[in-house]
């Protein structure tokens, strides 16, 4: 086998990391198609968010099927036995255990995507954080080469307790959306004192492009500025008050997708062009 493209990364992982991202992804069309294939790449140094993500994509899609790719054999094989101890504990329904049926795999591989098919989703979560930000767009034309016709490259950050996150939606055409998800009912509080505090946890192709003239500190001004105009609203609760001010950026010209459905789990997407490097 050649040599997988990357670099191990740290590894870190932890229960309900990936949730708002799985979330996510679950609503969209690629993850909805009949034996979907969804790769988990660089899932870290346990099973435990490919099985969730297999957990959350099956309630909607019961053909789905997960494959958790890493560079570092070890991973693998450890990840691998965790899978063997989860079909053993029965189909319970924290991810950990599993069904005996359920699709699931773990292979080593990298940006190269190596699979029998080609995957509809890709998942590259806390990947690219580690790398130069001169290297995003090779790594996502490698992945995005390996997608099947109407698939999706996700590809973002989150803090270790995944109560922080965003991410890059991407198809065959490249980036599309960006979506921050947070949650909203600890802003306000330290260390979340607004919403902005997404930018430690922006992706790569942005994170270093939170400085004035760039579009995504706009929008992260826009947005605090919206969050604390609402404030009143804080007395019913921070997810009206969040709902109050996704509304208000898109009545000030920003394009955000979705309506109050997707806003009130503490999500905010809109057009990548909107917030594309200057």
């Amino acid at each position: 086998m050649a040599k997988p493209v990357g670099r191990i990364t740290r590894g870190t992982t932890g229960v309900n990391r990936l949730r708002r991202v799985d979330r996510w992804i679950a609503a969209q069309p690629a993850a909805r198609v009949p034996g979907c294939l969804v790769v988990d790449l660089g899932y870290g140094a346990s099973a435990t968010t490919s099985l969730e993500l297999h957990e959350r994509l099956a309630r909607g899609n019961p053909d789905v099927e997960v494959l958790g790719l890493e560079i570092d054999p070890e991973r693998v094989a450890l990840a691998t036995a965790e899978l063997a101890a989860a079909r053993a504990a029965g189909p319970e329904r924290y991810g950990r255990a599993i069904a005996a049926d359920a699709r699931v795999a773990f292979a080593r591989g990298g940006f190269e995507v190596p699979a029998a098919r080609r995957p509809h989703v890709i998942r590259a979560m806390n990947v690219l954080r580690q790398y130069d930000e001169a290297e995003v767009a090779g790594h996502w034309a490698t992945m995005l080469a390996r997608l099947a016709p109407g698939g999706l490259l996700v590809e973002g950050t989150s803090n270790e307790v995944g109560r922080v996150a965003s991410w890059v939606a991407l198809d065959a055409g490249g980036p599309r959306s960006l979506t921050i998800a947070l949650k909203v009912d600890e802003l306000g509080t330290e260390p979340c004192p607004a919403p902005s505090v997404v930018a430690e946890r922006l992706p790569k192709a942005l994170i270093h492009r939170n400085v004035p003239g760039e579009r995504i500190h706009a929008l992260l001004v826009d947005l605090d500025r919206a969050w604390a105009t609402h404030a009143p609203l804080a007395d019913l609760s921070a997810t009206q008050r969040w709902v109050a001010a996704v509304g208000a950026l898109r009545a000030g010209g920003w394009p955000v997708a979705g309506g109050p459905a997707r806003w009130r789990l503490g999500e905010l997407t809109l057009a990548w062009s909107a917030v594309a490097p200057a």
